[in-house]
């Protein structure tokens, strides 16, 4: 591959997608990321990795400066580029549609529309795909073609259509291909393909005149090999169909949230994210779209988010029910609860799965891509599959109980599966483990999953408190529950700093956690209790005086001084900032000064989201995004503190 890696980096992106697979589109008019046909499927482009892992771009051709502004078609995923320079106004829209209401003889193959207008002046517009098949492992071949139709079913306007597909077919017989269409109103714009070198096998390029007023479209598609005649034909007339049902499908879906706080477009947006992020056969959320964009520039930490974590359970289901999206949670929900008849005899679980409840394949290495500005190695798979990470069980147990009290009842089959989750928890919650951050080194008891197992007794009891249902093991829950307390007060408190620590280990060391923040949010402590006030103030302190916050970010743990088994930095944790955020807010319904700060810091956080309000997963010193992108626990960390602060601020 080139030795030039791609210097775009993740806030200069939008997101579109099906809920199957989502794309990055960079605010110079290049899908730079896209995996195909699903999520966890291998990229068939990754210029964001390396300029030669594929792309797709359109882009005006002048020699003026080019101002680029992205914006979302009022609340929907429908993204559009403008190019304005002193020539003409580029306005590129993309989109993948939704058809529900298109009867077709079958339903339509997922498709990623681009329409490029001509808003003023004229404008010369270059094109050019050159897709990376298999993580840009696979050579491919292409061809220029027609598609299969009878001369008499074209009107004038179609007749170019005989002419205006390209087909890329991968060694192992993956097949895309790249249609255009003129706006049938205006003078057909005929597109003449040419097929040049390109890394791994041809591309496809074109550049043709646009005045004002003219528009073309191109659809890239993976075909259709079994029926392909049944798809139906491509014309202006039906993009502009599948363009308004789009629109009215994401419109009449966010008209079904009941939040009408402050901070509406924060939280609309926040939930559109959380939508595409949606495999929608199964209702599972992925924490990210991408692989491998790093924690830091030029670092090792790359890592591969295209999965469904247990932990982010709870959190999914509570930003949903409270910002009314029932549907969504019912459908998380199901996927939970097929995770737990798929439980291991000893009730575990794998701590994650890929998008339809699979087991998450192995992490490995593609040493042929350079990195994002020379970040590698790049890894796919996720080697934290096989953790022990016993928080998990908390999460899991709180998402049922959030569930069983604001959404439905659960039933005896589920409260059976999650007997044998509570049980689990007190035979293993002694263990030391790998916890929320999934570190690479010796495992240790973490404070932050001694907390969640006593949150998945807490909801255990009080499952079967409220609903009377049956447990022999009832007075062990509870003891377990009062022990688990009890230790964490006594083992993971340093009394001569005052804090609660990262783990019964780290406990003499003083070594802080982020994590901690959680337990105000959990009911494990009171928002006010001394203990966990004077913990916030030592965690907003700088680093030099041994905090965690710089610049009003949080950063997870003191990296700097604990090994976590990798080598390099990392950026502070947005969602460890909202999680501050959230526990000043519980804490200033006593103390008005600490709601303030709370109310201070976060309109400090949401300006590190980029200009379509998409979240990354960390932040650099200087406020760049860093990480997979966008991410999902930062947008459920972002609702729930919007939440909170909605319900203290008058």
């Amino acid at each position: 591959m080139s030795t030039a890696s791609n210097s775009k980096i993740n806030q200069e992106h939008g997101m579109i997608g099906n809920m199957r697979t989502a794309a990055l589109v960079s605010n110079d008019g290049s899908i730079d990321f896209m995996c195909l046909p699903r999520f966890d499927s291998p990229s068939i482009f990754a210029k964001i990795l390396d300029v030669d892992a594929g792309h797709f771009s359109i882009q005006p051709t002048t020699n003026d400066g080019i101002n680029a502004k992205q914006q979302y078609l009022l609340a929907t995923n429908i993204l559009q580029t403008r190019f304005l320079f002193d020539e003409g106004v580029l306005q590129l829209t993309d989109f993948f549609h939704r058809n529900e209401r298109q009867r077709v003889t079958k339903p339509l193959l997922p498709w990623l529309i681009r329409i490029v207008e001509c808003v003023r002046g004229s404008v010369v517009v270059n094109v050019s795909c050159e897709p990376g098949f298999g993580y840009a492992t696979e050579k491919h071949v292409a061809k220029v073609d027609g598609l299969d139709v009878k001369d008499e079913t074209l009107t004038n306007s179609e007749s170019h259509l005989k002419k205006s597909r390209v087909v890329f077919t991968s060694e192992s017989g993956f097949e895309v291909d790249l249609r255009s269409v003129s706006d049938s109103e205006n003078p057909v714009i005929p597109i003449q393909w040419k097929l040049i070198d390109g890394s791994r096998g041809p591309k496809a390029f074109a550049d043709f005149k646009l005045e004002e007023g003219q528009s073309v479209a191109f659809v890239f598609r993976q075909t259709d090999t079994i029926a392909g005649n049944l798809d139906p034909l491509l014309t202006w007339s039906l993009l502009s169909a599948l363009k308004a049902q789009t629109m009215e499908y994401w419109l009449e879906w966010i008209r079904k949230s009941n939040y009408k706080g402050r901070h509406r477009e924060l939280v609309e947006r926040s939930a559109l994210v959380l939508k595409l992020l949606t495999y929608e056969p199964s209702g599972a959320i992925v924490a990210s779209p991408t692989f491998g964009l790093p924690e830091e520039i030029g670092g090792v930490r790359n890592w591969d988010y295209r999965y469904v974590w247990i932990r982010d359970s709870a959190f999914c289901i509570y930003s949903f029910i409270r910002i009314g999206l029932t549907d969504e949670a019912e459908a998380y929900m199901r996927w939970i609860e097929a995770r737990l008849k798929d439980a291991k005899a000893d009730g575990s679980l794998s701590v994650m799965y890929t998008v339809d409840g699979g087991r998450v394949p192995e992490e490995r290495i593609l040493p042929h891509l350079e990195g994002n500005r020379g970040s590698k190695p790049v890894r796919v798979g996720n080697g934290a599959r096989d953790h022990l990470q016993l928080d998990i069980y908390g999460a899991l147990m709180d998402s049922v109980y959030l569930y069983n009290k604001y959404r439905a009842p659960i039933g005896y089959d589920t409260w059976v599966s999650v007997r044998k989750i509570v049980n689990y928890i007190c035979d293993n919650f002694h263990r030391p483990d790998m916890s929320i951050w999934e570190i690479r080194s010796n495992p240790r008891e973490f404070l932050f999953s001694k907390v969640m197992c006593w949150v998945g007794l807490d909801r255990g009891i009080r499952l079967l408190e409220k609903r009377s249902l049956p447990c022999v093991d009832r007075a062990r829950w509870y003891a377990v529950r009062d022990q688990i307390y009890e230790e964490i007060m006594t083992k993971g408190w340093n009394p001569t700093l005052q804090t609660f620590t990262q783990s019964y280990e780290g406990r003499d060391e003083g070594t802080l956690d982020a994590g901690v923040l959680i337990m105000p949010m959990v009911f494990f402590c009171s928002p006010v209790d001394p203990r966990i006030l004077s913990t916030i103030a030592r965690i907003m302190k700088p680093p030099e005086k041994g905090g965690l916050t710089l610049n009003g970010l949080v950063y997870r743990y003191n990296h700097w001084s604990y090994h976590d088994g990798l080598t390099g930095s990392e950026g502070a944790f947005l969602m460890c900032t909202f999680w501050l955020v959230e526990a000043l807010t519980r804490a200033g319904k006593h103390d008005p000064s600490l709601l303030q700060t709370a109310l201070t810091l976060f309109e400090q956080t949401v300006s590190y989201g980029n200009s379509l309000n998409l979240f990354s997963e960390q932040v650099t010193k200087t406020g760049e995004c860093l990480g997979n992108f966008p991410q999902a626990f930062t947008h459920l960390s972002l609702i729930s503190a919007i939440f909170n602060l909605d319900r203290m601020l008058p």
